[in-house]
Formats: C-alpha cells, sequence, structure tokens
C-alpha cells in the first residue's frame, strides 16, 4: 500500500471515528471537507504545522456539535508540493461528495483552476497564487481569502514607504525571492510601484532549494546597498536569509518577509529570536496565543485528558491553519442558514463564502469582506518584528496601494 493511499485512508478513518455514536441521521447530516497538504514535501515545515491548526479547528466545531447541526468530515491528503497528486487528491475529494477544498501550493492552483470551475467545487488558496483569482467574476470557483502575492508585494512597499520617512523616491529596494512562479508573481506590482514611486528595484534569484544564497546576499550587501530588503522566501530558506543578511552586517530592521518566512521556525532556524532582532515579517493572520479561539481548543484537548500539542506553540502556521478553516465553516454556515438548516452544495457555500463579512474570530481574522467581486477580501495584512526575544506586533491591519492591485486586476480580466 503507498504511502499516499495509506495517508488517505488514515485521515478518512481517523475523522469517520469523530461520527460514533451519532448513528444514521448523524451519517445523513455529515458534510465533507477536502484538505491538500504538504507533510513531506519542501513547504512541509508549513504543512505539518498549518494542517493540524485546520484539523483541531474542525475537531472544536464538531464537539460543539457541528455546523447548524451537521458534523463535518475532513479528508486530507498529502500533495508534497507535487501537481499530479493534487490533481489526484481533487478527484478523490470530487468522488468523496466535498462541498470545498482547501488548496496548497501555487502550482497546484494553477493546475486546478479549470478543473474546480468544470466540477463547480470552490478551491481557498490563501496567501499564495494565483493572485487573479481575486477576481472573482474571472476565478470563479478559487477563493486567495488572505492577501495574495500582489498585495502581500504591495503592501511591502508601502511598509517599506513609512520606514524611510515617507518617500520613496531615489531609494534602493532589493527584491529577494525563491525562483518559482510564486516568487515570481509580485514582481508586477513591485516593478509597477517602483516606477510611480520613484525607488530602485533590483531583484535578487534563489535557485530552489533555496539553501544557497550567499552570492545574491553579497551582491546585495555588498555591491547593490540598498536601503531596505523585502524577501519572498518559503521553505527552510527563510532562515538561510536572515543568517546570511546578518553575517554580511545588513540591519534585519531593513528586511521585510513577506508571509511565508516569517514563522517562529524560520527565526529559531536562524539561530532564535535573539539572533533575529529587528526582522519585520507580514502576517495575514493574527500571531500567538491570545485569542479566544486557541484558548477554546487547549481546554478542549485539556478536557480530553490529552496534552496539547507542539504545533500549537508554533501560533504563525498554526493560526493560519485556523484561520483557513474557521473560514470554510462560516462559509457553510451561511450556506446552511440561507437553506433552512439542509446541507447545502458546494455551489451554496460558495455563495455563502462570497456572503462573508464582520467575521473576525476575536481578531485572529482580518475585517475582510468577501464578495462574489472580491474573493480576496481586501487583501489586509499585519507586520509583526522579532523584538526582545519575541514577535511583536508593530503595525496592525492595513492595505497597500489597493488602486494598483485593481489596476493589475483589470488588466488581466482583459487578457482573458
Amino acid at each position: 500500500m503507498t504511502r499516499f493511499v495509506k495517508r488517505w485512508l488514515g485521515m478518512a478513518a481517523a475523522t469517520a471515528t469523530l461520527a460514533l455514536g451519532g448513528g444514521q441521521a448523524f451519517a445523513q447530516k455529515e458534510l465533507v471537507f477536502g484538505l491538500h497538504c504538504d507533510r513531506t514535501g519542501p513547504t512541509a515545515t508549513v504543512g505539518t504545522v498549518m494542517c493540524p491548526g485546520y484539523h483541531d479547528y474542525i475537531a472544536l466545531v464538531n464537539s460543539k456539535g457541528g455546523v447548524e447541526g451537521h458534523k463535518i468530515k475532513v479528508l486530507e491528503i498529502d500533495n508534497e508540493y507535487k501537481v499530479p497528486p493534487a490533481i489526484e487528491a481533487h478527484e478523490r475529494f470530487k468522488k468523496e461528495g466535498a462541498v470545498l477544498e482547501g488548496l496548497y501550493g501555487t502550482p497546484q492552483v494553477s493546475a486546478l483552476n479549470k478543473k474546480m470551475e468544470e466540477d463547480k467545487i470552490l478551491g481557498t488558496s490563501p496567501g499564495f497564487g494565483v493572485a487573479a483569482a481575486a477576481d472573482g467574476k474571472r476565478f470563479p470557483y478559487i477563493f486567495p481569502i488572505a492577501a495574495s502575492y500582489w498585495s502581500q508585494g504591495a503592501a511591502a512597499v508601502a511598509f517599506v514607504k513609512e520606514r524611510l520617512g515617507g518617500n520613496l523616491k531615489g531609494k534602493k529596494i532589493a527584491y529577494l525571492f525563491y525562483d518559482n512562479p510564486a516568487g515570481k508573481e509580485p514582481l508586477a506590482i513591485l516593478e509597477d510601484l517602483a516606477k510611480s514611486e520613484g525607488f530602485e528595484l533590483r531583484t535578487f534569484a534563489v535557485p530552489a532549494p533555496g539553501l544557497e544564497m550567499g552570492a545574491q546576499v553579497l551582491d546585495i550587501t555588498g555591491r547593490f546597498k540598498p536601503d531596505f530588503v523585502i524577501a519572498h522566501l518559503f521553505g527552510r530558506s527563510p532562515s538561510v536569509s536572515i543568517k546570511e543578511l546578518k553575517g554580511k552586517g545588513y540591519p534585519l530592521s531593513k528586511v521585510v518577509s513577506l508571509v511565508w518566512g516569517g514563522a517562529e521556525a524560520d527565526i529559531v532556524a536562524a539561530g532564535g529570536m535573539g539572533a533575529a532582532e529587528g526582522y519585520n515579517t507580514i502576517q495575514f493572520a493574527g500571531v500567538g496565543k491570545d485569542f479566544p479561539v486557541i484558548k477554546e481548543i487547549e481546554a478542549m484537548y485539556k478536557a480530553q485528558g490529552k496534552a496539547v500539542p507542539k504545533e500549537l506553540d508554533s501560533t504563525v502556521y498554526y493560526n493560519r491553519g485556523v484561520l483557513i478553516a474557521a473560514l470554510h465553516v462560516e462559509a457553510v454556515r451561511n450556506a446552511i442558514k440561507a437553506k433552512g438548516g439542509a446541507a447545502p452544495t458546494s455551489e451554496e457555500v460558495k455563495k455563502g463564502m462570497e456572503s462573508i463579512k464582520g467575521f473576525t474570530l476575536g481578531g485572529l481574522v482580518p475585517p475582510m469582506e468577501i464578495t462574489p467581486e472580491d474573493h480576496e477580501g481586501g487583501g489586509w495584512v499585519q507586520i509583526w518584528t522579532v523584538k526582545g526575544g519575541k514577535l511583536v506586533k508593530t503595525k496592525d491591519w492595513f492595505q497597500g496601494y489597493r488602486d494598483v492591485i485593481k489596476k493589475h486586476l483589470e488588466a488581466e480580466a482583459k487578457k482573458s
């Protein structure tokens, strides 16, 4: 039996266990969610924490009777950050009657976009590509539900502008990025803003697997000498960038990372919080444990006589898993209510997702509004900075250059 099939059967069995005691009536009200994850591939440092956060939130909801009386079964497949397993996973989820899918990976979203539309199953791509999917009219079944790479790039420039006194004219900004489609996606926004704001942008690509970037960092610090560095790395490469930049004497207070390079694990791997003092990170979900929902999850484990899993300590990625699950549940809740309590179809869940407004989960979720036109929800982010050995929020929810984002979305729409 392959590991792929074992994981499928294992996750199905584990989630089916939640149904014990409910009888036939329970089975009739069970809703299936499909979850793509990377637990063994190049971004496993994310998946092994974010996906447990997703499962824990669903378990919390089920422990309270489900969503409007409907229990949820989550089927997870490890796509290893590869396209073929992601396509196979979608087919399995469809066969099992999934009403939605949590997608994972920019290449995977690109490969599945048309398939999701053909099968009329919504898929979410929180914090990664394809950025143009913010346009719900052009991408009706893909929902970023968090700041896309375009929005992150714009927010990074807005933050840099603020840090450099409100004027970028004549300044120099380096863009250090993972050389793949996800890493390249913010380039269009950065290049546009370089022209309009008058700064010099120079790009530095890091080839996969992103563990060697000494030459790029030397070029940045020794030759280009930028006023600020915007980093867009993931997997194990963010920690390498922190060590390399600090080793070359570049102040980390002049570095801001996009969302996949700012977790506790990245900072610890770079030598610990003390070694990363001043490092700035963009976040699309709240960081830390001081949220009612996190306290509820901890209490759930304790009530079951179980130890609280260590994944909860990696709050950046864990909380994102909670955010994704919570938005999935809220979409289903909206759909069930609109249907008078009956189980919804995926098409109805799509409409439920497009009705989310004012749902903040105690501050863990930004003040987004998802509509049929805007599947991103506004592109809200926060800035968290390493200070005194911990991540500290230094800028609350904000958006960067929304007019520029809209211009690019409109331009993309004209191409289709």
